[in-house]
């Protein structure tokens, strides 16, 4: 299949793309990367790169851009500034904004003027859409929370659902990726692996984790997969509280995990970020469970074991 990629050259691409070339798709993939640090990540000299910013209206009356689309039958959006890597400043709370409501209420209208518009979008959201609470369980069934992110993902996902009556649409909500190469795993390795790693906070609120290569595998799935639409929650059946995480990856490590990351600290380092690590929540893949999806690491000691062997 031919797929439009845009926001999958960071942590989730360097392996999505891969995944995507070796399952025999065709990939242009929209990036404000350059084309040489793309085909770096794929080692693919057939995968086709638009060096562009999809938050910027303009960029799309590109032909270039203009013809991809035509050709396309398929779109996976994952765009997006990290959430939980900076301080919640103005200027960085437009940018989370910008980066996903922006890319895709511009991909939209431009699926929505094409005369054959593609099979199948898949788009990102985050778990963030339910907000945070210590003791209540979520799945796709539950409304939206009432902070900042859940109404970032309320915004994001609303767009996404003005794409054409002829695509069909799977948003999938995703929690905490874990891989040894980035996003919060990659930040907590060197640490655990001195001897200084611990849980964050009291330690009992939730994580709700996917290991990278069963989220590759379910947007490989979506993607040919006619019956799999609406929303997934991407996440592994088995949320941890973030002191078995802590152990858990301290025992993998053989390295004590006791010195807890006091929460003010946190709120230090991020402001308000810091409450999508410390509040958490505990969510469920109820759709994907209907789906019969089968997840290679359904437990957190599954996942270790993976990534650091």
């Amino acid at each position: 299949m031919k797929l439009l990629l845009t926001g999958c050259t960071g942590f989730i691409g360097r392996e999505l793309i891969p995944s995507l070339i070796n399952e025999g798709h065709s990939l242009t993939v929209m990036s404000r990367q350059s084309k040489e640090k793309l085909k770096m990540i794929a080692n693919d000299l057939n995968l086709r790169v638009i060096k562009m910013n999809p938050a910027e209206a303009s960029a799309w009356n590109n032909q270039e851009v203009q013809n991809s689309l035509q050709s396309c039958e398929g779109v996976i959006n994952l765009a997006g500034e990290p959430i939980a890597e900076k301080r919640w400043t103005t200027d960085h709370c437009k940018e989370i904004t910008n980066s996903r409501i922006d890319t895709t209420n511009n991909l939209i209208k431009n699926l929505r003027n094409l005369r054959k518009p593609p099979k199948v979008l898949i788009n990102a959201s985050a778990i963030g859409f339910y907000g945070s609470h210590p003791q209540t369980e979520f799945n796709e069934d539950n409304i939206q929370g009432d902070d900042f992110l859940a109404n970032v993902c309320k915004e994001w996902e609303s767009g996404a659902k003005n794409k054409p009556r002829a695509t069909r649409l799977l948003i999938v909500r995703i929690g905490i990726v874990l891989a040894k190469d980035g996003g919060a795993l990659g930040k907590m390795l060197p640490i655990f692996r001195a001897g200084l790693g611990g849980p964050i906070g009291d330690g009992k609120q939730w994580m709700s984790w996917i290991h990278r290569t069963d989220l590759c595998n379910l947007i490989n799935e979506s993607v040919k997969n006619s019956a799999w639409s609406g929303v997934v929650n991407g996440v592994a059946p088995n949320p941890v509280r973030m002191n078995e995480f802590s152990n858990s990856l301290g025992q993998a490590l053989g390295r004590p995990s006791l010195l807890a990351v006091p929460g003010p600290i946190l709120k230090l380092i991020l402001g308000d970020g810091a409450r999508v690590v410390l509040e958490g929540q505990n969510v469920k893949p109820q759709s994907l469970k209907k789906l019969k999806f089968k997840f290679r690491f359904p437990t957190i000691n599954d996942a270790f074991k993976a990534i650091l062997a």
